[in-house]
């Protein structure tokens, strides 16, 4: 049974989007700790551009910490990567290369022959655009869901024996794939709260066109309670009104599911 959160949270419910690490690292003496003011996306900051002045990284690390990625221009994240002291080098490798796109294809040999990167730092940066890749191929690969049995068959063998309810929320893209699978809380045996917050703020974030959301019944019986209708309902007014439509809720029991879609939502 699913229940809808109305006020303060039940300290029982561990809510993954909930659990952040705020850090700051800190900079060497004489250095301000603060993030550079918002500029546009690849172009460089000023305190970081020579590998003679001290606390280039450690203040684009920062940066990137408090502001994301995306803040960095390219030179700077290479930096980054590289561990350098600021961005002359990483500026200097793109030259060589021609760019990112070829240095994102660079050997490491290639690499280790631009002035100030060598072998330890060209297998670093080939090992980062290399990881970047797969991670663009798992997404290309990721399997389409076609119907509630693919959500059946991808939540049953997670929450097999469980004696505990947990909810999951699936974000898909245009083409069905799996963009976003994320635990959204565990409960206790009979129910779990959620809140419609923590369920489409990670789907947002993948930009997923689609949401299905799966909890499990540890009773063995799928069939939705009344709790779980209500909830659903909720789910289904914030998602069309965020743009991330709800297209199902799946009920698992012990080795059966009961869509609430098919059911006509009822």
């Amino acid at each position: 049974m699913v229940r809808a959160c109305a006020g303060r949270p039940d300290t029982r419910v561990r809510r993954i989007g909930q659990l952040g690490l705020a850090c700051r690292l800190r900079s060497p003496a004489g250095v301000s700790s603060s993030s550079d003011s918002a500029r546009p996306r690849g172009q460089a900051s000023e305190a970081a551009v020579h590998d003679g002045r001290p606390g280039g990284v450690p203040r684009l690390r920062e940066q990137l910490i408090e502001d994301g990625a995306e803040r960095l221009a390219d030179a700077e994240l290479i930096a980054v990567v590289l561990g350098t002291r600021g961005t002359e080098v990483a500026r200097a490798a793109l030259a060589h290369c021609g760019g990112l796109r070829e240095l994102a294809r660079a050997s490491p040999l290639e690499l280790a022959a631009v002035t100030g990167v060598g072998p330890a730092r060209a297998t670093r940066l080939a090992a980062a655009f290399a990881l970047g890749r797969r991670a663009v191929e798992a997404r290309c690969r990721a399997p389409a869901v076609a119907g509630p049995e693919d959500v059946f068959a991808r939540a049953w063998p997670r929450v097999a024996g469980l004696r505990q309810e947990v909810f999951f929320a699936l974000g898909l893209d245009a083409r069905n794939r799996v963009v976003a699978d994320v635990e959204v809380a565990r409960g206790h045996l009979t129910g779990v709260e959620v809140h419609p917050r923590e369920v489409f703020r990670p789907l947002i974030r993948a930009a997923a066109a689609t949401a299905v959301v799966v909890h499990n019944h540890p009773s063995g019986d799928p069939a939705p309670s009344a709790d779980d209708i209500a909830l659903t309902e909720r789910l289904r007014a914030a998602g069309d009104l965020i743009g991330i439509p709800l297209v199902d809720h799946v009920v698992v029991g012990d080795g059966a599911y009961v869509s609430l879609a098919e059911r006509g939502w009822r």
